[in-house]
């Protein structure tokens, strides 16, 4: 019998973190719910470390690195699936990145959080806060600290359309011990019922394939919001996130190109892309026209920073608009019915 909540996680040479997630999932107070891998073609061993350390962990193995939304995607499909019949408002899906730890009670606050609200919310999110490593290039003194720096307590949505996490940066001092309504759930760590994600499923795709990885966790939040569900966020439920490039949410110009320059080139490329994509696959004709001079603003001066310093990046602004027309075809796909088990 499939659990109530499964829990997925793409590997992709992931061994730095992974051992150590498994170990906080398998210390949860919740016990109904099982564990699923997508290994991206790995190099590192995950593979043998799972059969050898957690047999009970299922394993689906890609010949190759299909990207963080089709490996999520695989992992949806296969849950729904062994659901057979069960009412999947009452089935759960936690998308977690390899470099999170939970705290013992992560589950089951957030559960009981869920139980509480109507099918019409469709995800949640826990408070994320800041793990890193000390000693981290000494394999025996290595130790992972627990820090009270907020690393995400959901997405939010500015003027100019860019996203970022809420309350990224700050000592959490419990100013967002609040459970409160936001746009969406990050994907290092995301709570969703499983009848939103099928109800905005478009064939095989519940994240969307295309944006292959990065800003994936926006672009379902948004559809989900422009199909009437909403998000809501548990601070009782607590995690710690190994972050590899550090931003606080509220930074101005100049702090945000330091921190852009401190991530990697793959990342950028794939932000700026996807970014594009996200605006024309969900703002809205009327609030679009509203908020034009602010995303108008921003997509300048993010162009000519590229142009000047990214020169490498401009390609991600062709693959955007060669892109165009299939965004637009999923903008305007026919939604799948909440009920409906393609």
């Amino acid at each position: 019998m499939y659990q109530r909540v499964s829990i997925h996680i793409v590997a992709w040479n992931s061994m730095d973190f992974l051992p150590e997630l498994l170990k906080s999932i398998f210390a949860q107070t919740f016990a109904d719910f099982n564990v699923l891998v997508v290994d991206n073609a790995s190099s590192d061993g995950v593979a043998a470390f799972l059969r050898d350390e957690f047999p009970q962990v299922a394993v689906i193995r890609n010949a190759r690195n299909i990207g963080f939304s089709a490996a999520h995607n695989l992992a949806i499909r296969y849950a729904i699936d062994h659901w057979g019949d069960d009412d999947l408002s009452d089935r759960f899906v936690l998308i977690t990145n390899p470099d999170i730890i939970l705290t013992p009670t992560f589950l089951e606050e957030i559960v009981r959080a869920a139980e509480k609200e109507p099918s019409s919310i469709g995800s949640f999110q826990g408070k994320l806060l800041r793990a890193f490593r000390e000693n981290a290039q000494d394999e025996v003194f290595c130790e992972t600290v627990k820090s009270e720096r907020i690393d995400s307590t959901g997405l939010a949505q500015h003027r100019n359309r860019t996203c970022t996490d809420r309350g990224a940066g700050e000592l959490d001092k419990g100013q967002h011990d609040a459970s409160t309504e936001i746009f969406g759930a990050a994907g290092a760590l995301a709570f969703y019922r499983a009848s939103t994600l099928q109800a905005l499923r478009n064939g095989d795709e519940f994240l969307d394939h295309d944006f292959f990885l990065y800003k994936e966790d926006v672009d379902l939040a948004w559809r989900a919001k422009k199909r009437g569900f909403a998000s809501r966020y548990v601070p009782k439920a607590v995690a710690y996130h190994h972050r590899a490039a550090y931003g606080a949410e509220n930074q101005g110009w100049f702090a945000r190109i330091r921190n852009r320059r401190g991530k990697s080139a793959m990342r950028n490329w794939y932000s700026t892309r996807n970014h594009l994509l996200l605006v024309l696959k969900n703002e809205g004709i009327l609030s679009g026209l509203l908020a034009l001079p602010w995303i108008a603003w921003f997509e300048f001066r993010r162009f000519v920073y590229v142009l000047v310093f990214e020169t490498k990046n401009i390609s991600a602004y062709f693959s955007a608009l060669k892109l165009s027309p299939k965004m637009l075809k999923k903008r305007y796909a026919r939604p799948v019915d909440r009920d409906h088990r393609v």
